[in-house]
């Protein structure tokens, strides 16, 4: 009988370990697996992102938190159409943006699976251009596209449930989790399960990922470089959700060997002094026009 027992135990955790989903990763082409759905990791997400706002106090900059909204939009477009366009169009649907600028003198800035996006006041005087912000904005939304929160709760439940199969603690009909077990995975994990504690694999990822992102909105992607040397340069003084990321000297010498690729994506922005040079331009010739008459009459 205990055989019997026992033997159920090591199929089922078996089972458990070759089931999920294996996903590829946009843009990297790695291979995961993935133990949670897409709605139970949304479900949560959503719950804990409500219960943040609740708390967070919105800018009163009305300029920069348009800014952020206008940025973030760009994205969210680029990366949608990037989607579609390789068959993931029902991936889209996953995505509700929103993009909040808070009070908050921190580093800082996530994006919740969903497309929740969150940038805190103290990480714009280091952006300092909208295209740096892309930059921000581009690798915590790789971050979701990704699926890095999804991944990292699998491998914590792989490890924390999976033991406890092994050990015969879990019941024969409860092999399968469930959202409330799901819960206590990410409360043992954390609110940073969402926007930050990767592995620094992960964090690399998002680097690559959101700099071609960044390009594919139109945001030259050549600005990273000097955003991630200023943001070096902050120190170890001020509070950063990248103090956990690779070294600054890592990062930097992967971005410039991603450039080039990002590059094949980046097609500037049209912008509205080109347009306003050249109505300046045609003024000019027809008072130059005008003028040429007046002499011919005199």
């Amino acid at each position: 009988m205990k055989i019997t027992k026992y033997l159920f135990i090591f199929v089922a955790a078996t089972m458990m370990a070759a089931c999920g989903t294996t996903n590829h990763v946009p843009i990297t082409g790695r291979k995961q697996n993935l133990l949670v759905s897409n709605e139970q990791v949304l479900s949560l997400s959503n719950q804990q992102y409500s219960e943040y706002m609740k708390s967070a106090k919105a800018s009163t900059d009305a300029a920069n938190t348009a800014m952020v909204k206008r940025v973030g939009q760009r994205l969210a477009n680029a990366v949608e159409a990037y989607l579609t366009a390789n068959g993931l169009a029902n991936e889209v649907k996953e995505y509700a943006w929103e993009f909040n600028l808070v009070q908050n003198t921190e580093v800082n800035a996530f994006c919740m699976p969903g497309g929740k996006i969150v940038v805190y006041e103290g990480i714009l005087p280091v952006t300092q251009n909208e295209a740096s912000l892309a930059v921000v904005l581009g690798h915590e939304i790789a971050h979701a596209v990704a699926k890095h929160s999804a991944e990292r709760i699998s491998n914590a439940y792989k490890q924390q449930y999976g033991m406890q199969i092994l050990s015969g603690v879990a019941q024969a009909a409860g092999v399968g989790y469930t959202t409330q077990q799901l819960g206590s995975v990410v409360l043992g994990l954390g609110s940073q399960v969402w926007s930050s504690g990767f592995s620094r694999s992960q964090e690399s990822e998002a680097d690559h990922i959101g700099l071609i992102f960044a390009a594919m909105a139109g945001y030259d992607p050549e600005v990273a470089v000097s955003f991630w040397q200023r943001m070096a340069a902050q120190g170890s003084g001020k509070t950063s959700i990248f103090s956990d990321h690779p070294s600054d000297e890592k990062r930097i010498k992967q971005i410039q060997q991603w450039m080039p690729e990002a590059k094949n994506y980046y097609k500037p922005m049209a912008t509205t002094t080109t347009s306003t040079t050249n109505k300046t331009t045609t003024t000019k010739k027809t008072t130059k026009k005008t003028t040429k008459k007046t002499t011919k009459k005199k």
